[in-house]
């Protein structure tokens, strides 16, 4: 921790929604407005408590890797700390705007890479004049011109993994006060993923925190010193990333052997 210097405190937060199981049908928009009229709640309708009373504060400089098991609540916290999503308790203070990678700089099928380039740069606020002098540099970070003109190509005709990276690439152009990447380094190869670790070094350093959600245990102690252990929503353990990678897997493996 370069600086004792708060970006983020989450202060006993609960988050809830409800997810609607109810198949759409015949009629399905006359029964919804007679529940509305009568004000029945609709069936198959339930609430998902996702995030159960977390706490923690992060400072300035740090990278903290957020682990734990499918559905344990890492992306929905990520999203309040972006301000997507409002706590149904609890709150969540920010210094600075977070950047959650992949809504900030949100790309488009149909459009060609190089103009998702200049849209995710302008969403993510650079000026038109940034993105032209840092222009070469985030597609040669991606990577996706390596085999080919791709960049001249619409969005949708690239693999998962090269959309995944032209969005890194072009979050990590700017420097951000807290900058949220959920599962975007799990994607490309192995000299991708060293130049996506030396960049979040260089943008802890420039800003302020960096947050990621990775279920790759080692990109977690390979990027971060900082870990937080989610659980059926609620945090389990907070601690140096080596420590809590460590206690994770003792609980993961010992559930398998059961």
């Amino acid at each position: 921790m370069a600086e004792n210097i708060p970006t983020v405190v989450v202060d006993g937060v609960h988050i809830t929604y409800k997810v609607n199981g109810a198949k759409a049908g015949r009629g399905s928009a006359t029964s919804a407005l007679s529940r509305i009229l009568s004000r029945k709640p609709a069936a198959g309708v339930r609430e998902v408590h996702a995030v159960k009373g977390v706490s923690f504060a992060a400072y300035k400089g740090e990278a903290i890797g957020l682990i734990g098991s499918n559905g344990s609540g890492k992306s929905t916290l990520l999203k309040a700390i972006a301000g997507l999503l409002p706590p149904s308790e609890g709150r969540v203070y920010t210094q600075g705007q977070p950047s959650l990678l992949g809504v900030n700089a949100a790309l488009m099928g149909d459009l060609t890479g190089e103009r998702n380039v200049i849209l995710g740069g302008l969403a993510m606020g650079m000026t038109r004049e940034q993105i032209r002098d840092r222009y070469d540099e985030i597609v040669d970070f991606s990577g996706i011109n390596e085999k080919g003109d791709f960049i001249s190509l619409p969005m949708r005709t690239y693999s998962s993994g090269m959309g995944a990276r032209l969005r890194f690439s072009i979050a990590a152009a700017k420097s951000h006060d807290v900058l949220l990447i959920d599962e975007a380094l799990s994607t490309g190869d192995a000299k991708f993923q060293r130049r996506s670790r030396d960049r979040i070094a260089e943008l802890r350093k420039e800003a302020g925190t960096v947050f990621l959600v990775s279920h790759s245990n080692s990109t977690i102690t390979q990027t971060c010193d900082r870990a937080l252990w989610l659980e059926a929503g609620t945090l389990r353990m907070d601690g140096p990333a080596k420590d809590v990678v460590a206690a994770y897997e003792a609980f993961t493996g010992g559930a398998k052997k059961k």
